[in-house]
This record gives structure tokens, sequence and C-alpha cells, in this order.
């Protein structure tokens, strides 16, 4: 008698999805933790956020689009709302403080993004740090936990 192979059964298929999804997950996605106040009142300091880099899942990164955004010390990162996009002008009153207003009209450089916090009076951003190239940015938001 031959040996026949067994089926996978429907635990097994289930399973195997499950870790699949959560190898995914892991891949795709990460929780971030807002700190400060500089996107009051959009997020309160403490307040968890779900992140994601699968932009052919949650499209590219556009303009009012709430990114994060990889800070300068190992294990950082910055929470702001995208402004303008590479070689869109930026007007006069939220131009980066080092920038000469004689030399013209500010715009965004090219592979650039230029990031404002919705808290503007406390927030630093790329009025005080320039414009943030697209490799720094870590994922967009994509969901708050509300608990």
């Amino acid at each position: 008698m031959e040996a026949r192979p067994k089926a996978i059964t429907l635990g097994s298929a289930s399973l195997l999805s499950l870790l699949g999804f959560a190898y995914f997950f892991h891949h795709n996605f990460r929780t971030i933790q807002v700190q400060g106040d500089s996107m009051t009142p959009t997020f309160t300091s403490g307040t968890r956020l779900l992140c994601s880099d699968a932009y052919w899942l949650v499209g590219n990164v556009r303009r009012g689009d709430i990114v994060v955004i990889e800070g300068d010390e190992p294990g950082t990162h910055m929470i702001k709302r995208v402004y303008r996009l590479e070689k869109e002008k930026v007007d006069w009153l939220n131009i980066p403080e080092d920038y000469d207003m004689s030399a013209g009209e500010y715009r965004v450089p090219a592979d650039f993004v230029y990031v404002l916090g919705d808290n503007r009076e406390v927030s630093e951003d790329s009025r005080k740090y320039g414009p943030v190239a697209y490799d720094k940015i870590i994922g967009k938001i994509v969901l708050k936990r509300w608990l």
C-alpha cells in the first residue's frame, strides 16, 4: 500500500494564515508614542499611534499626511505634518529661520519634504532645521489608539 500525503487541516491553514499576517504586520507597521506638544491638538503627549512604511498599501507621502521622522539621536523620532512636497513653494511666514529672503521665494529641494507641527508656537520643525529628506521618513500615521 502506498503512503498518501496528509491533507492540510483547517486548523493548520488557519495557523499558517495567522503567522503570515503576523509576519506581514511586524515588517510593515510599528507603534509610535507621541512625545511633547508639537502636534497638539491633533495628538497629545503619550498618545500611541500606528505607523506604516508600506507605501504600496497606504499611499505615497502627500501634503497633509502626518509622518514619523528619524530623530538625530538613535531610537528617537518626531511626528510632523507634511506642509509642502519637493519643488513646492513655501510661503514667507513658514520659510526656514536661516533663509535669506533676498534670494527670492523658497522652494523645497528635490527629494525632500517640508514639515510643520500642528502647534506652531512650540513646534521645532522645518522652520528651524530645514526640509527633511524622504529617506529620513520612517512612515505615515495610519491609526490612533483611542484607549
